[in-house]
């Protein structure tokens, strides 16, 4: 694995340059004293260590764990003000930000630079490791896939299996393979443990612990594994999660929880308290009804709330069976507009300052169509695993409002679930900027 050992006191000290050179030259007045400068660069170290962010991973890339990258600088940002707390320094808090903000970028453009450097030199052969597959199963070609990524750095050499076979990547027998390993200083050994016995397993243990060999083990998925599987420890015992999401991480649960209080309360003081009038009387003009609605729909665990909304429709017996359908004669003419505009939703941001949703997160159903999608939609129930949200990926992807159609549930919960096992602060604001833009511009399905 040549260069590999560089990579990691590389970025250390390229980080802390960029650090102190930034810090030196736009605040030379807080920078230039020893225990500043010493605190500075024991933060960035301690963080870097009590979150491990400095750790090899062949197969990460600029975005990969870039979430990770943002927790860490993030932290750091709160030990350098708190620095200045402690040492009683004097500060302009608008300069400062600024200079945060100049050195996020800088290490942000590192990261992006880094990444590029290190394709290209994996392109040239640098920093690559031999590997060999011992077995042939339906998990070969997703292993081979990753193997043929150029940027990775894998030199697949073949395959070895107790069949004969035609492929061109074959080697030959699992017994033939121990001199090709040595004579072709294989550095990885993936072994399918379906396609070899007890007492094969253990001799290849023994083998690669004797030669230096890494041995890694692909288990029989069974046609199981999802992109969200985790493994845990149970003593010594691996156990697969197959649910394993981000959002149950404690800084996702926190930072999103902290995130979803501050916004929330600043759209109710800084909107609802103002618009909750004007509505009231607009809406008087029209109907004698009550300006908030309120509807029992399934949330996080599937557990039922009160989700609120504006009253856009007259009363009627039909509102918790029949979703609202394109001109629909229950919509009044101000629902018209409140639907149109998606300002039938603000007051969901009471539910988000309660806790039962959250910004961002999969729309909550009425209760009557969960229990019908449970039985006709395959991994329905998937989407309560996380809170419910007044927008999500599956509307700025285009699926919101009525369901028309099979597909429109089903794409809606392929989206749901890829939130689930993918979301990260960066997909929770870009959903937020797209929701923005698209009640701005107007939607075909607002209605």
């Amino acid at each position: 694995m040549k260069g590999a050992h560089f990579i990691i006191p590389f970025s250390v000290g390229a980080h802390l340059l960029t650090i102190n050179v930034t810090l030196y030259l736009l605040t030379p007045d807080t920078y230039l004293n020893f225990i500043t400068i010493i605190g500075y660069n024991a933060a960035w170290l301690l963080i870097a260590v009590g979150l491990n962010f400095y750790n090899v991973d062949r197969k990460e890339r600029f975005i990969t764990k870039f979430h990770k990258f943002l927790r860490h600088y993030f932290i750091f940002s709160l030990a350098y003000f708190a620095l200045f707390s402690i040492l009683k320094i004097q500060f302009s808090l608008g300069h400062q930000l600024f200079v945060l903000g100049f050195l996020l970028f800088l290490l942000v453009f590192y990261r992006w630079f880094f990444f590029s450097v290190r394709r290209l030199y994996r392109l040239e052969g640098g920093n690559f490791v031999n590997v060999v597959v011992i077995g042939r199963d339906k998990n070969i070609k997703s292993i081979q896939k990753i193997f043929e990524e150029p940027d990775f750095g894998y030199r697949y050499k073949g395959y070895f299996h107790s069949n004969q076979s035609n492929d061109k990547d074959y080697l030959g027998k699992i017994e033939n393979s121990y001199q090709f390993i040595l004579n072709n200083r294989i550095d990885e050994l993936y072994c399918l443990v379906s396609q070899v016995s007890g007492e094969e397993l253990q001799k290849l243990i023994s083998f690669a612990d004797n030669n230096l060999i890494r041995l890694k083990l692909v288990p029989d998925n069974k046609g199981i594994f999802t992109r969200a599987m985790h493994v845990e420890h149970f003593g010594n015992v691996p156990v697969l999660n197959l649910r394993d999401s981000p959002l149950e991480r404690n800084y996702a649960k926190y930072g999103k929880r902290a995130f979803d209080i501050i916004f929330s309360s600043l759209v109710i003081i800084f909107i609802l308290s103002w618009l909750i009038p004007i509505l009231f009387i607009i809406t008087r003009l029209e109907s004698k009804d009550s300006l908030f609605f309120k509807q029992l729909r399934h949330g996080y665990n599937k557990k039922s709330f009160w989700c609120y909304k504006f009253r856009s429709m007259a009363v009627n017996t039909n509102a918790n069976i029949q979703m609202c359908t394109k001109n629909d004669s229950r919509i009044t003419r101000v629902g018209r507009v409140l639907r149109k505009t998606s300002i039938d939703e603000l007051p969901q941001f009471f539910n988000v300052l309660k806790g039962e949703m959250s910004i961002v997160g999969p729309r909550p159903h009425m209760e009557m169509h969960t229990l019908e999608y449970a039985g006709s939609v395959d991994k329905y129930l998937v989407r309560h695993f996380a809170k419910p949200g007044i927008t999500g990926l599956a509307q700025i992807k285009g699926y919101r409002g009525e369901i028309t159609k099979q597909a429109d549930i089903i794409n809606r919960t392929r989206f749901d679930i890829f939130y689930l096992e993918k979301w990260s602060p960066l997909l929770d604001a870009k959903i937020i900027y797209d929701t923005i833009f698209n009640c701005i511009k107007g939607e075909e399905n607002a209605f």
